[in-house]
């Protein structure tokens, strides 16, 4: 990497021009330098030593392409443009790059925002009248012949003949009706100064034959690099003299980038877009419509976890070697969620985010509910409901991808590794703020959203290997961004934070968003509300502040001229603190309460043994319910069919005849039909009369002619029973089995225990050891908190002040000169000072009597090494005291862990 962005290389052209990145960072304040680390904070992981090392760190390739993945389409456009412009570029060459020689109005009035933004993370550095670039952002945005530019130029007139032997050079210059020269580079310069005028580059164009402008045409817009053969047409050799067209390799011409701009009239893209696309309202509804259909969704979603857990009550399905769920048993979770697979796994991975659901970590590993999901049913309905939202709105798990593949080929399965996506969270938060911009009730087009979305973060894959793609190209459909972007309109709606596709009114105070105007809307260029304002800074709403009076380098980055244009995406102010999300939590609660259903505590029994529960149940009388019968159908009412299996089942739980006569009198608004007080009393007087028990298995019966007609049952041979007695029959079938199998021929045994009483099959409620949810995966550092920030630019600024503070030359024995003492350290400014023992103390003990400020280098506790900027007061016991100015407070330092000592130049001391 070049050293210029952080060490000068040319004297400086005026007063406060910075002559590298460093000197830029240097003249900012403490503001714009927060701006800066909270815009890229992985430049503080860890924190820079100096003010040169921060500089170096936003250099780098990896820092380089995380931040220019964050800029929206109009700012990252801006880069790219001026990647192709002049280095240095001015204030109004990178405008008119970007505007055209027409002005585009628009364009002009945005662009001060996308340059100030471009400054603010450190892209971009210098006055307005030397731009450039950081190196490795040129390198990237740049074109070549390997990486095509996004904008669709070609290399400059200099660059294309570097390789060009002088003559054919002075040839070509001849062709174009130029003067000779004296050398190749100043017959660059006459070419290139006929390309860039308009004028003569029109009249030159005048006369080309109709065959070169349609060559010219094709290549204008890229790619502008194209094959000829060695005898090349006569339109095609016509280019080729003039310069029009120049070789790069055999077969190969390039149009160069003057052309191809005086073609675009100064346009460096086909298309510049300075603000985002509106996101257009879909359909309208009432906003009590929309929060009522969300409020019924939020329920069903509670129920639908409940009767998911409740299934796998006695520990669910077995964990794959590999981890997560088997395909065979997602197929059985969807079809008892009566679900499609996929938002059966939506609904398993909700569960599991929010740590209602775990593996047992067993040595035949089942997934089973955790203890947390007792105490989760316990909590009330909202309450219930905010937990589930807040997993899903946090949790980088991506239900979307079960199913899919992973870059090994291999299947990728619900709660199995390799779900996790880091952005996931942030285009979940993205979308809902988009849909929290429209008017209450309205519901977004999705193609809308999509557009919105590239536009405020261009999908640019191909940057991490080289070249980022032109942020003009279209979204590709599989593009992980945009399913992501699909995946929270579909679960948002299943989850109850959206209803009939607009936002509710519980889901905005989750998110901590306020109601839009009665205007609302989302306007082209407008942004969705957002809590960012601090991040955005001040505008201008007049417009009337020139951005090029003052050095933008010397601004703070919230003074960084801003017209009346939101940002278009919220700047990244990190996840929420855990009070805020409590709070946020509790009025979401608030307001759904009243909208959930009141459950009911009362079905209505049918004369053709079924029960129509007209609304949510109360959970005891819906748990009870699901024993005595089964679900035939699920929607606004829930019908339950009693069969004779469904009845026994109950019984089998430890209920009799009469409890369940008594419960359906109870909780039946209707009267117990005679058909359903017949069946229960029929399976009760069966249910018991056969005893199974273990021999392998035995059956046992006082009525020996039921047995006999066991016996005599062409079904029962498989399960080889033979007499043992006359009320006694043996079996070589396991007790379970042999039990299935006389219920199967239509008989109701009841099993029994080693003392002979009936064995009562209640539910064993099986749950794992106390599991925490699983932890987000973050995308890159964290966004550090204001308290950071400042001792981070604190810490920096101290360190750039030691690194930086004049030194006066060390005193070299014998009669040297100052270069000769720089080798012993003590003048080097490029490392700690290095002194003797008692020379630091001599010179300590001095600095306390004339109160000079010294430079010391120390290595602390933990072996990490420092500069500093002291001025000692008192040295006493091995210790210095003195004020430091790099901390600026009083600190006491141990003269042994003190390196060396140097005195500051006399007219520059702290």
């Amino acid at each position: 990497m070049s050293t210029e962005e952080h060490f000068p290389t040319e004297p400086a052209h005026a007063a406060g021009t910075p002559r590298s990145l460093a000197e830029a960072l240097r003249a900012r304040d403490d503001a714009s330098l927060s701006a800066l680390l909270r815009a890229r904070p992985d430049l503080i992981t860890p924190v820079p030593a100096d003010l040169t090392q921060l500089a170096t760190r936003a250099g780098t390739r990896a820092s380089v392409v995380r931040a220019l993945e964050r800029l929206d389409r109009f700012a990252l456009q801006t880069a790219q443009a001026l990647a192709v412009g002049p280095e240095p570029a001015t204030y109004g060459e990178l405008l008119a790059l970007m505007a055209g020689d027409d002005g585009d109005p628009t364009v002009t009035a945005v662009f001060p925002r996308a340059l100030g933004t471009l400054r603010e993370q450190a892209l971009v550095w210098g006055t307005d009248d030397r731009l450039r670039l950081v190196r490795t952002a040129r390198e990237l945005l740049a074109p070549s012949p390997r990486h095509p530019s996004p904008t669709g130029l070609g290399p400059s007139v200099a660059e294309a003949t570097a390789g060009m032997s002088p003559g054919r050079v002075q040839e070509i210059v001849a062709t174009a009706g130029l003067p000779s020269t004296h050398d190749a580079v100043s017959a660059v310069a006459a070419l290139t100064g006929l390309f860039t005028d308009r004028a003569r580059m029109s009249a030159l164009l005048d006369e080309a034959p109709a065959d070169s402008v349609e060559v010219l045409s094709r290549l204008v817009w890229g790619p502008p690099y194209g094959q000829v053969t060695a005898g090349p047409a006569r339109h095609l050799r016509w280019l080729l003299d003039r310069g029009l067209l120049l070789p790069t390799a055999p077969g190969t011409v390039v149009l160069p980038r003057e052309v191809a701009l005086h073609l675009r009239a100064g346009r460096a893209h086909r298309e510049t877009e300075p603000l985002p696309p509106a996101v257009e309202a879909d359909a309208t509804h009432r906003p009590q419509v929309v929060d009522e259909a969300a409020a019924g969704q939020a329920y069903t979603a509670l129920a639908t976890v409940e009767e998911l857990l409740r299934d796998w009550h006695e520990g669910g399905p077995a964990v794959l070697r590999a981890g997560g769920l088997s395909v065979r048993d997602l197929k059985r979770t969807a079809a008892a969620l009566d679900a499609p697979e996929q938002v059966a796994a939506f609904w398993v991975e909700l569960a599991y985010a929010a740590g209602l659901l775990a593996s047992d970590g067993e040595a035949d590993e089942r997934y089973a509910a955790t203890p947390a999901y007792d105490e989760w049913l316990e909590s009330p309905a909202p309450e219930r409901w905010t937990r589930l939202a807040s997993a899903w709105l946090w949790a980088t798990r991506t239900a979307g991808l079960v199913g899919g593949r992973d870059a090994k080929d291999r299947t990728l399965s619900a709660l199995g590794p390799g779900l996790d996506r880091s952005a996931a969270p942030e285009v979940r938060h993205r979308v809902l703020v988009l849909l929290a911009g429209l008017p209450e009730g309205a519901s977004a087009a999705s193609g809308s959203v999509l557009a919105r979305l590239d536009w405020e973060h261009p999908l640019r894959g191909p940057a991490r290997s080289g070249a980022p793609s032109s942020p003009s190209s279209a979204s590709a459909p599989d593009d992980l961004r945009t399913r992501l972007a699909l995946w929270t309109l579909s679960e948002a709606e299943l989850l109850g934070i959206t209803g009939r596709g607009a936002l509710s009114s519980q889901a905005r105070a989750l998110l901590r968003l306020p109601r839009p105007t009665p205007s609302g809307g989302d306007a082209a260029g407008s942004a969705a509300p957002t809590d960012t304002a601090a991040s955005t800074g001040t505008t201008d709403p007049t417009g009337a502040a020139d951005p090029r009076s003052t050095p933008s380098d010397k601004l703070p980055a919230h003074h960084h001229p801003r017209l009346p244009v939101p940002d278009p995406a919220p700047a990244s102010a990190g996840p929420p603190t855990p009070a805020e999300r409590a709070a946020a939590a509790a009025e979401a609660a608030r307001i759904l309460a009243p909208l959930l259903p009141v459950p009911l505590d009362h079905v209505l029994l049918q004369a053709d043994l079924t029960a129509v529960a007209p609304g949510p149940l109360e959970r005891p009388l819906a748990e009870t319910l699901g024993v005595l019968a089964d679900v035939e159908s699920k929607g606004g009412a829930t019908v339950y069919r009693f069969t004779p299996g469904s009845v026994r089942r109950a019984l089998d739980a430890g209920r009799s005849a009469s409890d369940l006569h008594a419960f359906l009198t109870a909780h039946s608004r209707t009267p117990v039909p005679q058909p359903l007080s017949y069946l229960i009393d029929d399976v009760a007087r069966r249910h018991g009369h056969l005893r199974i028990g273990a021999a392998s298995a035995y059956v046992r019966c006082d009525d020996d002619t039921l047995l006999n007609e066991i016996l005599a049952d062409k079904r029962s041979a498989g399960l080889r029973l033979r007499r043992l007695a006359p009320t006694v029959l043996a079996a070589l079938a396991e007790p379970a089995a042999l039990l299935d199998g006389l219920r199967a021929m239509g008989f109701a045994p009841a099993a029994e225990s080693a003392q002979g009483d009936v064995v009562i099959a209640r539910a064993h409620a099986h749950r794992t050891p106390p599991r925490a949810a699983p932890e987000p995966v973050p995308d890159g550092p964290p966004v550090p908190d204001a308290t950071l920030l400042n001792a981070a630019v604190r810490a920096i600024r101290a360190g750039d002040l030691a690194s930086t503070a004049p030194r006066r030359p060390a005193p070299v024995p014998g009669g040297g000169d100052a270069e000769d003492g720089a080798e012993d350290g003590a003048g080097d400014g490029g490392g700690l000072p290095r002194t003797g023992a008692a020379e630091t103390l001599a010179t300590m003990q001095a600095a306390v009597l004339t109160g000079e400020a010294l430079w010391i280098g120390y290595v602390n506790a933990e072996g990490a090494a420092s500069q500093r900027v002291i001025a000692p007061i008192r040295v006493e016991g091995g210790f210095v005291t003195a004020y430091d100015h790099t901390a600026e407070e009083v600190r006491t330092y141990p003269l042994h862990r003190v390196t060396g000592v140097a005195e500051l130049a006399g007219d520059d001391q702290a």
